[in-house]
C-alpha cells in the first residue's frame, strides 16, 4: 500500500464501518422492539402492590405493572323462527385505587349485525350514537381526555370487536350492553346457533412495521396484517386460572314442536313451558370463557319446514328473509375424486385440536374408494406433502398415509398461504372431481391475503373446511369455504369426529345444486344478498335477505342438479311477519360489498356505501362504530388515567409453552428471525473488525 492509498482506504473503512453500524442498531432495535413489544403484554403472574384479587398485567407503555379491569359477560337469546336476537352485557369492574381505562378485545359471530350500544354506569343509561369509525374515535378521545366516561365498539374483523371504556372510577363498575341479531344454521335436520366466547391466539406472519396501528396486543402489526397489535389480546397462562366468568340464557321459539335439544360443549339447565318453547340455561354460573357455546335443536317429526318467508315493513319498504331448503335428489353418478387432506400442524393446534384432526383424517382416508387419488400435506412453520402429487387409492397408500399422519407433531406457526399454494392448483379436469379438505382451527391474523390466494388458485377445486378446537376462527373457514364453493364443518370434541366426517363426506359425494338464481315477479323492484347465490348440498338451505318495493306475485328459485333443472315458487304475500329483517338485509349487503373489494373494486366507492348503509341502519362494520359518552366530567384533572387490556384465556384444550413459547409463538416467526439475523449482523461485523489488516504506522 502506497502513502497516496492510505486516506481513501481509510476514508471507506469509516464509512463501511459507519453503514455496518447503522444496518446492526437498526436490526437490533427492530428485532428487540419486536421481542419486547410481543411480550411486554402478557401477564405478569406476579403480585407486586397488588390489591386483594387484582389481576397485574403490563401497563400500555409497558413501563410498569397494572391492574386489569376485571369482567363478567351476561348473555340472553331470544329465538324465534329463523332469526336470535343477543343481548350482551360486559360488566367492568375497576379493583384499583387508580382511575382506569379499559380494553377489551371479544369474538362475536361472523354474521352479527351489531345494531345496539348502551353504557350503564349506576342508574344512568346512556345510548351509543353510530359515526363513521374515525369520527367516533375522536369523539371518544376527546371525552376520554375530559375525564368523562365514554365507551368505543369498534370492528376488527367480523367476528372480532373491541370495546373501550374510559375513566372508571376507583372500585367502580360500568356495564356495555351490546345488541346484536343473527340468522340461525340449519343443516342435516337441526337448528343451531353459536356465540363464540374467546379469541384465540393468531399467527401474525410478516415483517415488522416501524409505523403499525395503534393497539394493546402481544404482537406488533406488520407489512401483512398492520392491525395484529388489535387482534392479538393478552393471554392468561392456565396456571393462573380461569377468568372472565360467562352467564347465558336462551328463550327459545320453535314455531312447531321440539324433538330434542342438545349443547355438546356445555351443560345447560333445560325447562319446557310448552311444546314449541324451551327455556336453557348454562349449567354453571362461572362458566369461564374459554370455548364457544353451541345449541342445536330439531323439530318433532316431519315437522321441518321446507320454505319460510319471513317480512318487515319499514319506513315504507319491506324486508325480507326466505329461508328454502331444496328436496334431497338421488346420488348422481359418481365420477373418480382427487382429494387432498391438509392438516394445520402448528402450534395451536396441540394438545387435542391435534388428536381431533388426525381422527378425522383417519375417518377420511377410511372412506375414499378404488378409483380415487389422494394427498395429504401438513404445514406449520412451512408445508410439505407426503407425495409430489396424488397417488391412488390402495390399502397400503392408505396405510402409509396413516402412519405418517400419526408421526406429526404440533409445532412452529401458521404458513397457512404455503399449505394453500401446494393444495389448489388451478386447474379444472372435467372428469374428475376434485376436492381439498382443509382441518385447522384458522388462527390466523392474515385472512384477507389468504383469501385473496383462494380466489386466485382455486380453479375448478372445491375447498371444504373443517374447524378443529374449542373456538376457531369462524369468520376464516366460513368465508375460505364459501370462497372455495364448499362448505364449512365443525368439529370441538373427539367423539364428534365419526358423525361430523361422515356428514361432510355425504356433502362431498353428492349431487351439487348448481347455478341457483332468483326471478322476481314483473312490477316487483327487489334487491337481494348474497347478490351470487352458492351452490347448496345436500341439507342445506338457501338463506337470502331482500328488499322489495311491495309484495305481490311468486318469486321463482331454480337451478340444476346432476343435470336436470329445479324450481321453487315462494307466494310474497304468504309471508310471516319478522322483526329485524331490515337489518339483515343491511348486514348482508355489507357482507357482499366488503367481498367485492377482493374482486377488485375501487375502496372509496364501496366505504361511502357502507357507511350510509350502516348510518341509516345503525350497524357496526369496519368503518363505523358505536360511541357513546356521558358528558358529565367525572376524573378530576389532576388524576391519571391508566390503561390496561383485559386479559383473556387461552382456548380450551390449547397448550400455552407451544403457541407462545419463550416468545409468542403465534407470531415469532418473522420476529425471531429478525433478531437471528442482528445477531448473525453482529457476529459478521465483528469478524470484518477483527480480521482486517491493521496499518502499519
Amino acid at each position: 500500500m502506497t502513502p497516496s492509498e492510505l486516506p481513501a482506504r481509510s476514508t471507506r473503512s469509516v464509512a463501511l464501518d459507519l453503514l455496518s453500524f447503522l444496518a446492526l442498531a437498526a436490526a437490533v432495535a427492530l428485532a428487540t422492539a419486536a421481542v419486547l413489544t410481543a411480550g411486554v403484554l402478557l401477564l405478569a403472574g406476579r403480585a407486586q402492590a397488588a390489591e386483594p384479587g387484582a389481576l397485574l398485567i403490563r401497563s400500555l407503555d409497558g413501563r410498569a405493572l397494572a391492574n386489569a379491569p376485571l369482567l363478567a359477560t351476561d348473555v340472553s337469546f331470544r329465538v324465534s323462527g329463523m332469526v336470535a336476537r343477543a343481548h350482551v352485557v360486559q360488566s367492568f369492574r375497576n379493583p384499583s385505587s387508580d382511575w382506569v381505562e379499559g380494553v377489551y378485545v371479544f369474538p362475536l359471530p361472523e354474521d352479527a349485525a351489531v345494531d345496539r350500544l348502551t353504557m350503564r354506569v349506576g342508574e344512568r343509561v346512556i345510548e351509543g350514537q353510530i359515526q363513521e369509525r374515525q369520527a367516533a374515535q375522536r369523539t371518544y378521545a376527546r371525552a376520554r381526555a375530559a375525564g368523562q366516561k365514554s365507551a368505543l365498539m369498534d370492528q376488527e374483523r367480523p367476528n372480532i370487536f373491541t370495546s373501550r371504556i374510559a375513566n372508571i372510577a376507583p372500585h367502580e363498575s360500568v356495564a356495555v350492553e351490546i345488541e346484536y341479531q343473527q340468522t340461525l344454521r340449519y343443516e342435516g335436520g337441526r337448528y343451531s346457533m353459536r356465540f363464540p366466547m374467546v379469541v384465540g391466539p393468531r399467527y401474525i406472519p410478516g415483517v415488522l412495521r416501524v409505523s403499525a396501528q395503534e393497539g394493546h396486543g402481544w404482537s406488533p402489526g406488520t407489512d401483512q396484517v398492520p392491525d395484529a397489535a388489535r387482534v392479538t389480546p393478552p393471554v392468561l397462562r392456565p396456571a393462573a386460572g380461569r377468568i372472565n366468568p360467562v352467564r347465558i340464557r336462551v328463550t327459545l321459539d320453535a314455531g312447531v314442536p321440539i324433538a330434542d335439544i342438545a349443547s355438546p360443549y356445555h351443560e345447560i339447565l333445560v325447562s319446557s313451558p310448552s311444546a314449541n318453547r324451551r327455556e336453557i340455561l348454562l349449567g354453571s354460573a362461572t362458566t369461564p370463557a374459554d370455548r364457544d357455546f353451541e345449541l342445536s335443536w330439531a323439530p318433532l317429526g316431519a315437522q321441518a319446514p321446507q320454505l319460510a318467508w319471513f317480512t318487515e315493513e319499514k319506513s315504507g319498504r319491506h324486508y325480507g328473509l326466505l329461508v328454502l331448503l331444496p328436496p334431497s335428489a338421488s346420488p348422481a353418478t359418481r365420477l373418480p375424486r382427487d382429494v387432498v387432506f391438509v392438516l394445520d400442524t402448528s402450534g395451536s393446534m396441540a394438545g387435542s385440536s391435534i388428536q381431533q384432526a388426525k381422527d378425522a383424517l383417519h375417518t377420511a382416508l377410511a372412506r375414499l374408494s378404488p378409483g380415487d387419488q389422494f394427498n395429504v400435506i401438513e404445514f406449520n412453520s412451512s408445508a410439505q406433502a407426503l407425495h409430489p402429487r396424488a397417488v391412488p387409492v390402495s390399502p397400503a397408500s392408505v396405510r402409509r398415509a396413516v402412519e405418517w399422519v400419526q408421526g406429526l407433531q404440533a409445532r412452529g406457526g401458521t404458513e397457512m398461504a404455503a399449505a394453500l399454494s401446494l393444495a389448489l392448483d388451478g386447474e379444472d379436469d372435467p372428469r374428475r372431481v376434485r376436492q381439498v379438505v382443509f382441518l385447522t382451527d384458522g388462527s390466523v391474523g392474515n385472512e384477507e391475503a389468504l383469501f385473496r390466494l383462494i380466489r386466485a388458485r382455486l380453479g375448478g377445486t372445491r375447498l371444504f373446511t373443517v374447524g378443529i378446537g374449542s373456538a376457531p376462527n369462524s369468520h376464516f373457514m366460513t368465508k375460505a369455504a364459501q370462497l372455495g364453493r364448499g362448505a364449512f364443518t365443525f368439529i370441538g370434541r373427539i367423539d364428534e369426529v365419526q358423525q361430523k366426517m361422515a356428514a361432510l363426506f355425504a356433502k362431498l359425494e353428492s349431487p351439487v345444486l348448481k347455478g341457483v338464481e332468483l326471478v322476481w315477479p314483473d312490477g316487483v323492484q327487489a334487491e337481494s344478498w348474497p347478490s351470487r347465490l352458492p351452490d347448496l348440498y345436500a341439507g342445506e338451505p338457501l338463506v337470502v335477505a331482500a328488499a322489495l318495493s311491495r309484495l305481490q306475485g311468486e318469486l321463482r328459485v331454480r337451478g340444476s342438479r346432476d343435470g336436470r333443472l329445479w324450481e321453487a315458487q315462494v307466494p310474497l304475500a304468504s309471508s310471516a311477519q319478522g322483526s329485524g329483517m331490515g337489518t339483515l338485509w343491511a348486514r348482508s349487503k355489507v357482507g357482499g360489498l366488503m367481498d367485492s373489494l377482493r374482486e377488485g373494486a375501487e375502496e372509496g366507492p364501496v366505504r361511502a356505501e357502507v357507511i350510509d348503509l350502516a348510518l341509516v341502519h345503525r350497524l357496526v362494520t369496519r368503518y363505523t362504530s358505536f360511541v357513546a359518552v356521558d358528558w358529565t366530567p367525572a376524573r378530576p384533572r389532576d388524576a391519571d388515567l391508566k390503561v390496561a387490556a383485559v386479559p383473556t384465556n387461552l382456548p380450551d384444550g390449547w397448550e400455552y409453552d407451544k403457541v407462545f413459547g419463550e416468545l409468542p409463538q403465534g407470531s415469532t416467526d418473522s420476529r425471531f428471525a429478525m433478531l437471528v439475523g442482528a445477531l448473525l449482523l453482529l457476529f459478521g461485523w465483528i469478524v470484518a473488525r477483527s480480521s482486517r489488516p491493521r496499518r502499519l504506522a
